[in-house]
């Protein structure tokens, strides 16, 4: 079974607000997405990918299933051109598959084919350890940790960013780990030996 991403369609707007209307996944989100999720935010949310020239955002297909959650490049503006910001998330009944890991590879690959993207960058609260796994799975490295920069749910947490740049995907993509889904190497250096 292979995982699919394709352009978010207004027919997405029903099970993506099925599987957003999720506490567990708003908890680990910024609050930008809305709790509770309904069918109006979602009907919103796809209109607004497919009106922005700034965004690549993709629903995740699983054969047999069809929509599991969302994946995305949010492209900066000047003085951070060249770099893009990543989200995503997955429906809960879906987690710990490795559909996230598989999702994020795929949307690199369509995001450094557009020959202005340098770099991606993605933040995670700390204690979202899933989302860090993803991350480094496919090789992003942490760069920043912004402590005590989040306040969610009354607590407060710090801010994790990773990045990863073309050479270092490009160098990835060549490294037997990431055709066989295992962990990539970190640095173009484990890569080269």
């Amino acid at each position: 079974m292979t995982l699919q991403l394709r352009p978010l369609q207004p027919s997405d707007a029903p099970a993506l607000a099925q599987l957003a209307n999720n506490r567990k996944i708003w908890n680990n989100v910024r609050d930008r997405m809305p709790f509770p999720y309904t069918p109006k935010d979602a009907a919103t949310f796809i209109d607004n990918v497919q009106q922005s020239e700034r965004a690549l955002v993709r629903a995740i297909l699983w054969p047999d299933v069809g929509f599991v959650g969302t994946v995305g490049l949010h492209f900066c503006e000047t003085p951070y051109g060249g770099s893009a910001e990543l989200a995503y998330w997955i429906g809960e009944p879906y987690w710990g598959r490795g559909m996230a890991s598989s999702a994020v590879q795929k949307v690199l690959g369509l995001g450094f084919a557009r020959s202005e993207l340098r770099r991606v960058y993605a933040t995670v609260f700390s204690f979202n350890r899933g989302s860090v796994r993803v991350l480094e799975r496919n090789g992003f490295r942490q760069e920043v940790v912004a402590r005590a920069a989040i306040l969610k749910n009354d607590q407060v947490w710090d801010e994790i960013t990773y990045g990863l740049l073309r050479a270092e995907f490009d160098l990835a993509k060549m490294s037997p780990a990431y055709t066989q889904r295992k962990r990539p190497a970190k640095t173009v250096r484990d890569v080269l030996g």
